[in-house]
């Protein structure tokens, strides 16, 4: 039950944050990445405080045993680059940035309403889809 809330409040708070710091924007994410023209260099210190804040979290994680709700915390352990990994991150990258939603933005604008969230989010459930089909197949 308590995993439950920390994670229920957890995603909350992630979302509130996104909407708050305009990462659901896509106009606003597109402005970023056009780095060339009318760039909006806002979203880098959204990212730095990210990171700042996902250094400290992982910091505090490797000197615990266990989490929170009592489970073993366990660091990914894989650090070789692939070129699977380098191919899969730069189809991520064109696809999101191609319309300026990610993952996690496209889950929030699905509670908002915005048109763009019923095509982004069943379009990036359809790529996992076909993943998973093919990635069998490419070994």
């Amino acid at each position: 039950m308590l995993k439950n809330i920390i994670g229920l409040l957890t995603g909350l708070l992630f979302g509130l944050g996104l909407l708050i710091s305009g990462m659901t924007d896509p106009v606003k994410v597109q402005g970023f990445l056009d780095v060339f023209g009318a760039w909006d260099i806002s979203l880098a210190l959204v990212m730095g405080g990210g990171l700042a804040v996902a250094i400290v979290g992982v910091q505090w994680a490797r000197r615990q045993r266990k989490s929170w709700v009592g489970d073993e915390i366990e660091m990914p352990t894989k650090t070789k680059v692939t070129s699977k990994l380098v191919i899969g991150a730069m189809l991520f990258g064109i696809g999101w940035g191609l319309v300026g939603i990610c993952p996690g933005p496209g889950v929030v604008l699905l509670g908002t309403g915005q048109w763009q969230a019923y095509v982004f989010v069943p379009a990036m459930l359809v790529g996992m889809l076909v993943f998973q089909w093919l990635e069998p197949k490419m070994n």
